[in-house]
């Protein structure tokens, strides 16, 4: 169990350093708070992978795991500028 939770924190660290690797303008000023968020949310996530489904599936808690984290890291995006509508 134990050797599952870490594995599912160090995904969720993997895909916030990946985020914040390829969108680096979406998170400005934030990658403490994105790979505090990655690490929680994969950990969080496969807990949650866990309960549900029992011990065993590791492969599936992992997978949960990474969108859960990829859920929540998506969540601290930075708003784009505005788009202008021309005629409303």
């Amino acid at each position: 169990m134990l050797g599952e939770a870490l594995s599912s924190m160090i995904l969720g660290l993997a895909v916030a350093g990946a985020a914040l690797r390829l969108l680096p303008h979406r998170f400005t000023g934030r990658s403490s708070l994105v790979l505090a968020t990655g690490t929680v949310a994969g950990a969080l996530g496969g807990l949650v992978a866990r309960a549900v489904l029992g011990p065993g599936n590791l492969l599936v808690a992992l997978v949960l795991a990474a969108a859960v984290a990829a859920a929540l890291i998506s969540l601290l995006f930075d708003a784009g500028p505005p788009v202008a509508h021309a005629g409303r």
